[in-house]
Order: structure tokens, then C-alpha cells, then sequence
């Protein structure tokens, strides 16, 4: 997906928000698990409920191979739900792969071709030949991890060189050489934003997908002034939040309310 779409889509919802799916079989409500595949029924309520308010959403592809064949088959009935019904709203697999260029390569094919996410998250450890195959795709995007939000993050991410140039800080000056800024985007986690205003000072164009708020407690209205670019720049994740709002039967309403005040928090700190 071109970026201009996303753009515009942040403009007319007057929002930032990616919700992630991070469907856990062992957490859906009641009254989809007796359904073939409980996971898309789940995804597809939530989808619908939060649609209005989304500019992005994130399935975490390892809770759908936990759950086996449906689970696989559920992801690809939802990949293939929102690009039919929402073909605007930006679709992220979470897979943080990386992994040598042969193998990139088929899991460029499975995620950019067979199911036609619009980006991946991968993690740069293996360099740029791991990363490569991904750039082939047209219209397509990568989010490599910088500084993620995990509270063990720092003791690998935070590793300085002798000239005082933090690991995250190096993998980003490198990896914005790999392609344009459409291509290269970068996971920084709202539990840091001073690492963030980092960021934008080696890359002041690239997005940015942020997760961390929401249950892990980062702050909005802090990523939005550390992060915020000239094209908006960030997308802002919040996962179960959103979606386990409630894991009773009015789970479609609580979703829909936890997403519309979580863009409601967005936009008062937009300037449009």
C-alpha cells in the first residue's frame, strides 16, 4: 500500500490508532469459540467494531500458529476479510522474522504474495541480506525493531560502541540506506519516548509503529511529541486494550469503546 492511503486515512479519521489482534483461542469469549474457526469470528467482530477508528491493524501471526491449522486459517481469513471490506486500512503481520536471504525470501512470499499484508515486522540482528527480499515487493514495507518496549529491551538495545552510539541508534542509521522511507519503517516503544525523539533525529521522515500503550501503560500524548513528523509518521498500537476489553458477549461494544476513546486522545493532540 502506497503511504499517501495511510496518510489520508489519518487525516479523515483524525487518528493514529493500529489495533493489534493478538487473538489468544484461550481468551475469546463464549460465544464464538463453538464456530469453525473462532479466532477469525472474534477478529472479524472486533475489525467491524473498530474499523471507524483505524488507521492500521496488527495480527501477532505467533497466536494463530499456536492454535494450529484453524489458527493459520484464520489468519488468512482475516487478511483476506479487511482487504475486501477495508482495503484502505494499513495491515500489519507481526512475525519479527529475520533470517538468512533464502529463507527471507519465502517468507517474503507467504506474507507479501500469498496473503498480501501490506508490511512485516522483522528483526535486523542478520543484516541486510535478511532483509532484502522484503524490498522486492512493490508497495510494500518492512518495520524492523529498534527499541522495543519490553522491560529486558536495554540490555541488548541499549548496548554502546566506543564512540557512545547505542545499538538501536546504529541498526537505524544503517537501515534507512536500505530503501526509501515508504519501505523502511522501525518498531519504537511507547514506554521510551526519550528514545523515540532519538529517532526522529536520525530519521526525521520514517513511520514509526509504536505498541506499548494501553495495557503496557506508555503514553499517548508523550509518543505524539517525541514522535510525531511532517507526514504524522507514527502509527500507535494497543492490543488488548482494545480487543479483551471485555471477553464477555458485549465484547464488539467494549471494543469499539476503548478504540474510540484511544482516537479520541489522538486527536486531541493533532493539529489539523
Amino acid at each position: 500500500m502506497n503511504l499517501d492511503v495511510v496518510i489520508k486515512n489519518i487525516q479523515s479519521k483524525k487518528s493514529l490508532l493500529c489495533v493489534g489482534l493478538d487473538s489468544e483461542l484461550e481468551k475469546l469469549p463464549d460465544v464464538v469459540l463453538n464456530t469453525q474457526y473462532p479466532q477469525y469470528e472474534f477478529n472479524k467482530a472486533i475489525i467491524d467494531a473498530t474499523a471507524d477508528y483505524a488507521i492500521a491493524y496488527k495480527p501477532n501471526v505467533a497466536f494463530y500458529e499456536a492454535a494450529g491449522l484453524g489458527g493459520w486459517k484464520s489468519l488468512e481469513l482475516t487478511v483476506r476479510y479487511i482487504k475486501d471490506k477495508y482495503p484502505d486500512i494499513f495491515l500489519i503481520a507481526d512475525a519479527k522474522l529475520g533470517d538468512i536471504g533464502n529463507t527471507s525470501k519465502q517468507y517474503a512470499k507467504a506474507f507479501f504474495d500469498k496473503m498480501d499484508f501490506d508490511a512485516i515486522t522483522l528483526s535486523p540482528y542478520m543484516g541486510y541480506d535478511s532483509v532484502a527480499p522484503f524490498l522486492e515487493y512493490e508497495n510494500k514495507s518492512v518495520i524492523l525493531l529498534a527499541i522495543t518496549s519490553n522491560d529486558s529491551a536495554g540490555e541488548i538495545q541499549l548496548f554502546e560502541n566506543k564512540e557512545g552510539i547505542k545499538l538501536f541508534e546504529y541498526i537505524i542509521s544503517k537501515a534507512i540506506n536500505w530503501g526509501t522511507t515508504e519501505q523502511i519503517m522501525f518498531v519504537a516503544g511507547a514506554t521510551k519516548p526519550d528514545y523515540i525523539k532519538v529517532i526522529r533525529n536520525i530519521t526525521p521522515d520514517s513511520f514509526l509503529l509504536v505498541p506499548g500503550v494501553g495495557a503496557q501503560g506508555g503514553s499517548i500524548k508523550e509518543v505524539m511529541e517525541a514522535g510525531l513528523s511532517s507526514n504524522y509518521g507514527l502509527m500507535i498500537n494497543a492490543s488488548r486494550s482494545i480487543i479483551f476489553a471485555s471477553v464477555c458477549d458485549d465484547f464488539r461494544n467494549s471494543a469499539h469503546l476503548s478504540a474510540e476513546k484511544l482516537q479520541k486522545e489522538i486527536e486531541r493532540q493533532l493539529s489539523f
